[in-house]
């Protein structure tokens, strides 16, 4: 049994269909890639993965269970984290405070949440910049601290919506080396991005999707050199 399963997953918007049949496999232990053209739907997958969308038909199940429909707040107690294409953090708040929003509706002490916060913001190289506000630090650093935050309820399942974009390439390679630390101690990740050297050098398994259905899945090099993929991308 994968770790999380999806199929035949529909989603439309006043008879626009975004989702329309999508399969999904990822096993656990896994760092797998989602690729496809604009509008292919990626993101609105994500989006009723994590509960933000409701599904208009198939399934979407982690550990075995159902989710779909399911609220957010509780996917995200099941264990799965999500960050967004632009990073959404609290302007106002410190990057400190930032980490320890999502520890107020669990039973961690404070002093346990600020020791993660601590250990968290040192591996993504934001510990320096830990007491200045997020409105002051640059959009590849709020990207980082979405992510690290997401970390702070220890999910299993890791949900990275094109984490590449907007970040200087120091940043890129913090990123992915956090990515291979934290999937060596055992997270699942699945991510979009349309950046291929990036996915070819994380990814185990890409899934391509255009139009909202299935093209592809592969290794990244399989993947690459798939005619169906170039038609999906370039066209005829």
């Amino acid at each position: 049994m994968s770790l999380l399963e999806v199929r035949g997953l529909k989603k439309q918007f006043d008879g626009l269909v975004v989702l329309d049949g999508v399969d999904v496999d990822v096993e656990e232990g896994d760092i797998q890639g989602i690729m496809g053209p604009n509008g292919a739907g990626k993101s609105t997958l994500f989006n009723v993965i994590n509960g933000i969308y409701t599904a208009d038909g198939g399934s979407v199940r982690f550990r075995g269970q159902e989710i779909a429909n399911k609220p957010v707040h509780r996917i995200a107690t099941m264990g799965i984290g999500r960050t967004f294409q632009v990073a959404r953090v609290f302007d106002e708040m410190t990057v400190l405070q930032n980490m320890l929003v999502p520890t107020v509706p669990l039973s961690m002490s404070r002093p346990e949440a600020l020791r993660r916060a601590e250990e968290l913001l040192e591996m993504a190289t934001l510990d320096g910049v830990k007491a200045n506000p997020a409105v002051e630090i640059s959009g590849g650093q709020k990207k980082l601290l979405e992510f690290m935050r997401t970390m702070m309820t220890d999910p299993t399942l890791i949900l990275l919506d094109e984490p590449f974009n907007g970040i200087n390439p120091a940043l890129i390679e913090v990123l992915i080396g956090i990515v291979r630390k934290l999937n060596n101690q055992g997270k699942t990740f699945l991510l979009i991005s349309h950046e291929m050297p990036h996915v070819s050098e994380l990814c185990n398994t890409v899934a391509v999707l255009a139009a909202g259905g299935n093209v592809a899945r592969g290794s990244p090099s399989e993947v690459r050199e798939n005619p169906t993929v170039i038609e999906a991308y370039l066209g005829q």
